[in-house]
């Protein structure tokens, strides 16, 4: 009998461990069927992203274990995209737009070219000799200018303007008076009334010889306040303002500055005698005294390079005399420079670099070159991008003045300012090679 309970005890725990077994092979049935589905929903997360982007992968992912079937299927789906070309769409540098075009050119405002003294000039196709210099002086352009000399006596009443002064056309200078003044307008007073009252008359009143006569007079003083440097205006009014004779004005005929002014307060000069010059500085003459040989083949419009205290200005040649000097065995030459920056001053002197029938290079000053990074000389050039960087080559140097090639023909080059634009071209990093 208790052999018989010992055996029914002893099934019965079989029974409960053969349960409990059962029940933790179902649990880890489970756990595993649950595990494998995170893992394989990760990877196929994976690979849709990897091929959405078709980037590059090179290296395995180390949560997975290699030589697992779920591992294996992975590497290949990822590996996919190894041999395809990546996206240089979505491959780009921070900060940086697809398809952007880098320029290398400086761009600078107008005021500050001029705050840094940038000056661009013209070259154009003509080629100087730097051998063939000769000294010049600058001088009025006598087609601008104006000396003020009335023809008559007159007296200084009152000055309006100083020495050096820029006046615009119709600016008072003087107040001029005296007797000799008196006398003429009241000459043209007189006159003037008579021939408007024999104009009124008819003609069987009055002879022709007494209506020409009467005209002549009238135009004869008038022409005396002209030659005073009365205005047409100013000569009109007299007529109706007879209490005015004695003085007038002296107005300015053009836009100018004030030179070589005489006239002083009270003093009485002769007719003829130049009270005041009036010159227009925007254009200047270059005066210069060449040799036979070096005024041989010439011509005028012919183009001439000019260089006054470091400024090398390109002008024209307008004139030469075609006779020589008979003591200093010269030829004078005449040549027109643009001075609208009224940097240059009648009375300097020059040099004037004259144009050559050799062709190799152009002419440039010191301060229009430069060095580049690799140590060669550059010169900046103005476009419509703005201030570029190009190579050139220095040919041959004298007295501050260099032939360089390289460049073409019409191109705006600096001429005053490359310093900055060089300094600034170093401090942008830009390469002119790769221009």
């Amino acid at each position: 009998m208790k052999t018989q309970l010992l055996t029914l005890t002893q099934i019965r725990l079989a029974i409960i461990s053969l349960a409990l077994m059962t029940s933790l092979a179902v649990a880890n049935t489970a756990w595993a069927a649950q595990a494998d589905a995170a893992e394989h929903g990760h990877a196929h997360n994976e690979i849709e992203k990897n091929s959405q982007t078709d980037s590059v992968v090179d290296k395995p992912i180390s949560s997975y274990k290699p030589g697992s079937k779920r591992s294996e299927l992975l590497s290949k789906e990822l590996n996919k995209g190894i041999n395809k070309e990546p996206n240089k769409e979505l491959i780009t540098e921070p900060n940086e737009q697809p398809n952007k075009q880098h320029s290398d050119a400086i761009v600078l405002t107008t005021q500050q070219q001029q705050l840094a003294g940038i000056e661009v000039v013209n070259l154009s196709s003509s080629t100087f000799n730097l051998d063939d210099v000769a000294t010049a002086t600058l001088i009025v352009d006598r087609d601008r200018t104006m000396t003020l000399a009335p023809q008559l006596d007159v007296r200084v009443l009152k000055r309006h303007v100083v020495p050096g002064q820029l006046v615009k056309q119709g600016q008072v200078l003087l107040t001029l008076g005296g007797a000799a003044v008196a006398q003429a307008q009241a000459d043209y007073i007189n006159a003037a009334a008579e021939w408007d009252r024999i104009k009124r008359m008819s003609q069987n009143t009055v002879s022709e010889s007494q209506r020409l006569e009467a005209q002549v007079q009238a135009e004869l003083t008038r022409a005396n306040l002209e030659a005073l440097k009365m205005t047409r205006a100013q000569i009109n009014a007299l007529v109706s303002q007879p209490e005015s004779i004695g003085r007038y004005q002296l107005l300015a005929p053009i836009n100018g500055r004030v030179q070589q002014d005489i006239a002083m307060l009270g003093q009485v000069s002769a007719g003829g005698t130049p009270l005041m010059q009036l010159t227009d500085e925007s254009h200047l003459w270059v005066q210069a005294q060449l040799s036979a040989h070096q005024a041989e083949g010439i011509s005028r419009g012919d183009k001439a390079l000019v260089k006054v205290d470091g400024l090398s200005i390109e002008g024209t040649i307008i004139g030469r005399s075609h006779e020589l000097d008979l003591v200093t065995r010269t030829e004078q030459v005449l040549v027109s420079i643009d001075n609208s920056k009224y940097r240059l001053h009648a009375g300097q002197f020059a040099e004037l670099y004259l144009p050559s029938a050799l062709s190799g290079g152009v002419i440039l000053p010191d301060a229009a070159l430069t060095r580049g990074s690799d140590g060669h000389w550059q010169v900046f050039i103005q476009d419509a991008d703005g201030f570029e960087a190009m190579e050139v080559e220095v040919v041959e140097s004298q007295r501050g003045m260099n032939m360089v090639t390289g460049i073409a023909a019409n191109s705006r080059v600096v001429v005053s300012g490359a310093f900055l634009l060089a300094s600034e071209l170093a401090k942008a990093g830009f390469d002119i090679h790769n221009h």
